[in-house]
Parts: structure tokens; sequence; C-alpha cells
């Protein structure tokens, strides 16, 4: 790409005071062009072969409605508080996003959805794909600060940016480039070795992993892998193995909403051996991306918004992989045990409401904690029933054991009038309802 050595002044009112972020290598700042008045955003980096290269990448990739665009560049003498001397800096000239980072719009979203991360993540594929596939590049800071939105509408597109660490996957890929969390196992070994072993290398398939942990943390509101101390920022040893093990899992209380098509996705995902991760190419088929997903409210904006709420929810992650408990009997999933209890004094409990609107009147145990997990199990499998086409629901294992279910079950009594092919995501709301007023 052309880098003029004209003033970026001439061109551009550059407001060098307001900072709208930072990239790997440099800060962001707001511009309008002096011709025509639109709105720009202005990366600055110091010029260098690295910075350099930074540029070109961009520009051979921004072709596509998912990347931001590049639209030209500046090298100029500039000198920023705190340095001695001015010295020549690259000047981006890129398209302003003004939507804000995927997992700021997250946060601001009370009522995000699977089927929403779902959209969200089918233009964060097509921007891979057109990296992996079209050009054979691998980003390498794949990440939600990197993934922005044109504007703040229900319908914006959402882009990838800054490609500081974007380089041509020539089967050399060595230096270990990475933000801690998105880390793949190969990455960390190249770090590992790096110094002492110029010959190890990794693949782009690196970006894959990272988009198993973004995908993870849009439906459940924390990474997958954490430091042993939640407050601590980097990686320690503790999180490098978890990496190195893909040893992670699904708390039922964050994820008993979210589908078993995007569980398997991340499970595919985030595999240690990049031969067996799965590719771009196969990622654009998976169910998950080509089915109707749950339109059911997740809990992940609550995490993503409150530091609070995820530091407890990672400390809670370290306590279950430190230490191995068995559950009290009397709240495991038993159908005798169950049926058993059912017998048992009863008082009555009322829902706020039926899947109609109407008000619920039913028996309940006295052990609470056993009769919220058998409606979790029943919605678990609402939940598979909804990605299954209407007329495969009435033959499938999960139909057969929701009947069961409904059957055995006081509480879910009620949902025996729906056949299979009338199970809806108000239905599933309605149960998900019934579930937090219990707990309540």
């Amino acid at each position: 790409m052309f880098i003029s050595n004209e003033s970026v002044s001439d061109e551009y009112m550059v407001d060098w005071g307001e900072r709208l972020g930072c990239g790997m290598n440099g800060s962001v700042r707001s511009a309008k062009s002096r011709s025509t008045g639109d709105e720009c955003a202005v990366k600055v980096i110091r010029d260098r072969p690295r910075a350099r290269a930074e540029v070109e990448m961009h520009a051979m990739v921004m072709g596509h409605e998912n990347v931001v665009q590049l639209h030209e560049v500046f090298c100029n003498e500039l000198k920023f508080p705190g340095e001695s001397d001015a010295t020549a800096k690259l000047i981006l000239i890129m398209e302003k996003m003004k939507g804000g980072e995927l997992f700021q719009r997250i946060a601001d979203h009370h009522h995000f959805t699977e089927r929403e991360a779902v959209k969200a993540t089918k233009q964060i594929v097509q921007a891979v794909y057109h990296l992996h596939v079209v050009h054979n590049v691998a980003h390498r800071d794949l990440k939600p600060e990197n993934l922005l939105y044109v504007d703040k509408s229900e319908d914006a597109t959402l882009k990838m940016c800054d490609f500081g660490f974007a380089k041509i996957d020539n089967n050399d890929l060595a230096t270990p480039q990475f933000t801690p969390y998105y880390a793949s196992p190969q990455v960390l070994e190249a770090q590992k070795r790096y110094k002492r072993d110029k010959t190890y290398t990794y693949s782009k398939s690196c970006d894959m992993w990272s988009l198993g942990v973004i995908i993870y943390i849009m439906l459940g509101g924390y990474p997958p892998f954490y430091p042993a101390q939640a407050a601590r920022k980097g990686i320690d040893k503790a999180m490098k193995q978890r990496i190195a093990d893909a040893e992670f899992e699904f708390p039922v209380r964050e994820w008993e909403m979210v589908s078993e098509n995007a569980k398997n996705l991340i499970k595919e995902l985030l595999v240690v051996d990049p031969e067996k991760r799965l590719t771009i190419e196969e990622v654009m088929r998976h169910p998950w991306l080509i089915s109707d997903a749950p339109d059911i409210p997740l809990f992940s904006p609550h995490f993503i918004k409150s530091k609070d709420a995820l530091a407890s929810a990672l400390a809670a992650g370290n306590r279950r992989l430190r230490t191995v408990e068995l559950a009290p009997v009397e709240s495991a999933y038993n159908p005798i045990l169950i049926r058993a209890k059912q017998r048992q004094k009863s008082t009555t409990f009322k829902t706020e409401s039926g899947p109609q609107g109407d008000t619920l009147d039913f028996e309940e145990p006295v052990d609470m904690s056993c009769q919220i997990n058998i409606l979790r199990t029943a919605l678990c499998h609402m939940l598979n029933l909804l990605h299954m086409k209407s007329e495969d629901r009435v033959r499938s294992s999960d139909w057969e054991a929701w009947e069961s279910l409904v059957r055995s079950t006081p509480v879910l009594a009620h949902y025996s009038r729906y056949d299979s092919k009338h199970i809806t995501n108000q239905i599933a709301l309605s149960l998900q309802k019934t579930i937090v007023a219990m707990k309540e």
C-alpha cells in the first residue's frame, strides 16, 4: 500500500486528545476528513519494519465486509508528550467503528441470547475464513477487543481489526504472539521453546482455538482458562497447564440454558492437537451455525459486565478444579429417589406463569434442590429438542426423556398438553422462569 509523506494535518483534523482505544502496536484516535467531513479512526505506530508489515497485511485482507477498512497511510515526524524528540511514525487512516467492542455490546445487552451469539459468531467466522482460506493469513491475536461493531444499531456489522501480529502461514509461524486468555497450546509451546529451539512452528489453527475461547465467553460470561488467583492478571503456571491439557468445563448454573450444539462446537475447537481441531471450513458447516439456536437469555452479560461476578465465577472454577466432592445422595438425579420423595408430604408452590401466562399450582417435594435438578434436566432436553426439525423430535431420545419427566413429575404435568412439534422458545423460557422462581 502506498505510504504518503505529506502531512496528515493537511488532509485530516485529528483529535490528538481523544483516544478511542489502544491497539497492539499503537493508540487509536478520532479524526475528520477536511474535504468530506467524514469521521475516521487514526492509528499511530512507530515506523519500523514490523509496523510496515502490519500495513501490508491489513491492506491485503481488507477487501471483506467483516474486516475494518484501511483508507490510506501517512508517514510523518511526530513528537508526543513524554518523548524527547520527534520520530517517524506511520499514521493509519481507518474506518471508524462507532458500535464498540463485541463484549461491551454483550454487557450492555440485558437479554443476550444464544441466537444472538450465533449471529455474532457467523460474522467472526466469515472474517477468519477470508484470512485463512482466501489469503492464508493467521491473525494470531483474535480476541473480543479486536472485534468491533460499525454502529450501535441492532443489525450492525461486526468487523475484525488490528493486524499487528498477522502473518502469512508458510509453515514458519514461530514467534509467540498472543493474548493470555486466548493463546493456544502450540503458541505457549512456542513461547517456551523460542530462544532455544528455532525449528518449532505452529499454524493458523491457533486462531481456531481463540475462536473457541471467544464463543465460550460469549455464552458463559467468563473464560474457560484462567489463573490460579482470579484477581491476578496475565498467565501463570496453573493456567498454562490448563490450556496445555484443554482442561475446562461447563458449570451447570451458567450453561444449563446453552444448547448441546454450542458446547460441541467449543469442545471441537478447544482441542490440544491442531490436526484434530476444527478448520474454519468445518466450523462454517457446524450444526450450531446452520440451525436455529434457542432465543433464551443467557447469564453471560451479567458476568461480562460485573468484575465481582466474574471473579466469583473464576474462584468457583478454581475450587471445582482443585477438589472432587461427591454431591449428597438427596440432590442426585435418581428416578427411584424422586418418586419416593414425591410421595412425601408436599407443600404448594406457585410460579410466575405457565407457558401461556397462566398461574401454575403444583406440589413441591420437601427437598427443593432435588426438584430444581429435575427441572434443569427437563430444560436441557427441551433445548436439545429446539435444535431438531419438528418432525424428528418424536423419535429422539430427548423427547422420550422429556415425556418420562413430564409423566413422573407433578411440577411438569402442565406441559403434557404440548406435543413434540409444539415445543417452542416461549415454553422453554417459561420453564426457565419456573426454575429461577424456585431458587428465589
